[in-house]
């Protein structure tokens, strides 16, 4: 794909350029800003990830008999307010994106670095808003905020919490920004626009949903700070507002982040699938449109969130037709990647096995959506734990699995270390394997009735809800082990060559991990994307 200087030889990289903790938080290395956002996002994940082990113990009798009621929903709330906003929204574009889009171009940094270090540092106080919260009593509205619960019956900590997601909001924006002019006006020679990597176009299409609908929920948010301190009437019937009105405001960001959150991990499978099936991807226009089209339909059908929530049936129509359309690109996406491995040479790395489970889980997540994209299935399943199932089967089995997929696949680029193959291996079969048993028995769950954020549940429900706490028991093994293996690959990990895995794309044309201004030399692009005929490295197998 490239015509590039030859791999850098000096030792002198981004990680020991400048030593000391000042000259990390003063960076403005886009490699060293994707370091910080890596260690904070994991830090939110693992405190989310303590929520869900307590949800899951509470719920595996039918008592109460671990929580109470209000603690149960602060711990929900909890969960839920962590994982979105503060691992799954950012988990790939603040920490891959911000590592690789640059090198993946051919450009030094991110065309604005100071101001991509200061959206780490709103993240970092949005952060610090919803850890307060956390110390000082928790909130308890379900990571929605629906109204007027939020404005006038929960505990006081709404507005704090309300704050946190504000600011961090604006972390969003920046770096969309920061990805879109970069994108436009920092390409290599020769790098046009359909020889630029997948992982690009999903981002690129990401950062245009971050631009336009982050904003909205921020404002949402903010407004509820502002009825529920000063008792403005927006939302609250009490006071002349209208809690529907809310719901339109919030869902019109909301659905779209849910491509926030997997469109990067769709960039991050295209890259995986091609790599280790040695083909250009299959229909690779029609995979960056497909980007850009998920992006824009992704605004339009965030009304059948609302089919119970009072809006008209003939609104409801049109918003379930929209939600089967928007469908279509996603499984364009999947018929590509599986046409891509057909008469491939694929090879079963740690990288591929999750790829191959996020095809799998999104897949299930996707189906599952049709469902209630129906506005006669959606009146029974609403708020029942098939929609729980089918929420972390498109978050948790595609952005987490995508997220996994992607830090496997450049870890050796990021610190210059391989990781235990078969350690890895064995984490990413138990964490498909426990994710399912944890998440499909509450397809069931949610087929016969038993309604989500409830602690106490009928007899007949618990051996599901036995199963389901089972099954996230095998899944947080399968995630605490890639913390162990990854971490002890950083010093006793082998040396990484420049393309341990035989791949195409400018960012393996330089060292592991790369010197601190990527390349000695701007690179010029000759050839088309996914070139494999130039792949010259030697497939790392160790």
């Amino acid at each position: 794909m490239i015509t590039a200087p030859p791999p850098v030889k000096e030792t002198k990289n981004y990680l020991n350029n400048e030593q000391g903790l000042k000259s990390w938080l003063l960076t403005g290395d886009h490699k060293r800003i994707a370091i910080l956002y890596l260690i904070s996002v994991t830090a939110f994940f693992a405190l989310g990830g303590i929520f869900a082990a307590l949800i899951r113990l509470e719920l595996t009798t039918p008592a109460g008999d671990l929580l109470e009621s209000n603690q149960y929903n602060k711990v929900f709330t909890m969960h839920g307010i962590l994982m979105v906003f503060f691992f799954l929204i950012p988990s790939i574009p603040a920490t891959l994106g911000n590592f690789l889009i640059p090198m993946m171009i051919g450009a030094k940094d991110l065309a604005f670095p100071k101001i991509n270090l200061l959206s780490w540092y709103i993240y970092i106080v949005g952060g610090m808003f919803t850890l307060y919260v956390l110390l000082t009593g928790g909130v308890d509205t379900g990571w929605t905020f629906y109204t007027p619960f939020s404005t006038s019956y929960s505990n006081g900590y709404v507005i704090a919490a309300g704050l946190g997601i504000f600011i961090n909001g604006f972390s969003s924006i920046l770096t969309g920004l920061n990805f879109i002019v970069t994108i436009h006006r920092m390409r290599a020679p020769g790098l046009t626009w359909f020889r630029l990597p997948l992982f690009v176009w999903a981002h690129y299409a990401t950062s245009a949903i971050m631009i336009l609908g982050t904003p909205v929920v921020a404002v949402t948010l903010f407004l509820v700070v502002l009825e529920r301190g000063f008792h403005i009437g927006f939302f609250d019937p009490a006071y002349g507002g209208d809690p529907v009105l809310f719901q339109h405001l919030f869902w019109f960001y909301s659905h779209p982040a849910v491509y926030i959150m997997i469109l990067p991990s769709m960039g991050v499978i295209s890259e995986v699938i091609s790599t280790f099936s040695s083909k250009k991807p299959f229909g690779y226009t029609f995979i960056a449109f497909s980007s850009v089209a998920i992006a824009v339909f992704g605004f339009l059908v965030w009304g059948h969130h609302l089919f119970v929530a009072g809006q008209s049936i003939y609104a409801g129509l049109v918003f379930s037709v929209l939600s089967y359309i928007v469908a279509i690109p996603s499984a364009i996406k999947v018929f590509n990647w599986a046409a891509t491995m057909y008469k491939g040479s694929v090879r079963l790395e740690t990288p591929m096995l999750y790829a191959l489970g996020f095809i799998g889980l999104f897949t299930v997540g996707g189906l599952t959506g049709v469902f209630l994209s129906s506005l006669g299935m959606d009146v029974h399943l609403t708020d029942t734990y098939f929609v729980v199932a089918h929420f972390h089967y498109v978050m948790v089995g595609g952005a987490l699995l995508g997220y996994l997929a992607g830090i496997h696949f450049w870890w050796p680029k990021i610190f210059g270390r391989m990781y235990s193959q078969v350690w890895s291996k064995v984490s990413a079969a138990l964490v498909f394997v426990g994710f399912n048993l944890t998440f499909f028995p509450q397809f069931l769950l949610g087929y016969m009735g038993m309604p989500r954020r409830y602690h106490v549940y009928p007899p007949e429900f618990q051996v599901f809800n036995v199963l389901s706490s089972a099954g996230a028991s095998v899944l947080a093994l399968g995630l605490i082990l890639p913390a162990i293996y990854l971490t002890w690959s950083l010093k006793h990990g082998a040396i990484a060559s420049a393309n341990p895995w035989g791949a195409t794309g400018l960012e393996w044309q330089t060292a592991s991990p790369p010197i601190t201004e990527n390349f000695e030399v701007t690179p010029v692009v000759t050839t088309e994307a996914y070139d494999y005929s130039t792949v010259q490295e030697v497939v790392h197998v160790g």
